[in-house]
């Protein structure tokens, strides 16, 4: 899967999150389409991060790029 690719959409959701006061970081893009990222700011400790992660950020990816499978949060 083309990391370039799932950095730009990420790119486009950015500013959603910063709004909110939070951000996103991509950490990693495997051979399986899990991609990994890393929620900041607000969204870190949010009580609707995975919401944000799922809703919001896996939908997003899922619908431009189909080859993703999962996206998931890697703490600090």
């Amino acid at each position: 899967m083309d990391k370039e690719k799932v950095k730009q959409v990420i790119d486009k959701i950015r500013p959603q999150l910063q709004a909110d006061g939070g951000d996103i970081d991509l950490i990693e893009v495997t051979d399986d389409g899990v991609v990994k990222v890393r929620l900041l700011g607000h969204c870190a400790g949010c009580m609707h991060a995975q919401q944000t992660l799922t809703l919001g950020v896996e939908r997003t990816l899922k619908q431009i790029i189909p080859e993703v499978t999962e996206v998931v949060n890697v703490p600090y």
